[in-house]
């Protein structure tokens, strides 16, 4: 039984300010503390313009610089910079709605391949934080006895199609049975625009709970890699 996501950065983009130094005859400096993904976004703006002397006091820094741009909307300097998180602990629910967002690259699971016999399942969150214990306590028991079925029956079509076809083949047929509560992984990556309407979309009133938690988590990835695309202030916000 699993209550919460778990998120792994496992990449980001990396800006090499040698490079840039060279490509602009010595004109580009890289903001000492500026992250590397929001000096990419710095650099590809200014590169607009030719603008490496910084003519504008508004916008002399980084931090400014990158407020500005989304300020006027300038997203497009925004997707060259990005980064990758690995995610467990969520259900298959969760990631029907994750890969509608199709300006990530996904990379998830095969419950063809990997033999789902002893996998987990998520609660969702919703139940884990009912404020009635016995409706809680029932809830749960639900679950945890429609699991325990469903995982039998898993094993018994893989056992029943095992013999006379590939193991490969008989999960095939046995996944028909896992609920949408099966716990699975995901390796996802996405750019800086990519991820802020991610987090528009998913950290809103509306948005499923289970997926509200998992937006939160990268959220907090962001805040690190680009502060002033993702303000850590907005983590402290909650929904109504």
């Amino acid at each position: 039984m699993i209550t919460e996501p778990r998120v792994t950065l496992l990449a980001q983009t990396i800006f090499n300010s040698t490079a840039a130094l060279e490509a602009t005859s010595g004109e580009w400096r890289k903001e000492d503390g500026a992250t590397t993904g929001q000096s990419l976004a710095e650099f590809a703006g200014r590169s607009c313009y030719q603008s490496w002397n910084r003519p504008n006091p508004k916008t002399a820094t980084n931090s400014d610089y990158i407020r500005h741009i989304i300020d006027i909307g300038h997203w497009s300097v925004l997707e060259h910079a990005s980064f990758t998180v690995h995610i467990e602990g969520v259900s298959r629910s969760l990631t029907h709605e994750l890969v509608r967002h199709r300006h990530f690259s996904y990379s998830q699971l095969s419950q063809r391949y990997v033999d789902e016999s002893s996998a987990d399942y998520v609660v969702p969150p919703a139940i884990d934080s009912d404020h009635d214990p016995k409706r809680r306590e029932a809830a749960l028991a639900i679950l945890g006895a429609a699991h325990q079925a469903t995982g039998s029956w898993y094993r018994a079509l893989v056992d029943m199609y095992g013999e006379d076809r590939s193991r490969k083949r008989a999960r095939e047929i046995a996944r028909a049975v896992l609920p949408n509560m099966t716990e699975t992984k995901i390796v996802v990556t996405g750019n800086f625009r990519a991820w802020a309407h991610f987090f528009e979309m998913r950290m809103s009133d509306g948005a499923d709970r289970e997926i509200y938690e998992l937006a939160k988590r990268i959220y907090a990835v962001g805040t690190i890699l680009g502060p002033e695309i993702f303000p850590v202030e907005n983590l402290q916000l909650e929904r109504s």
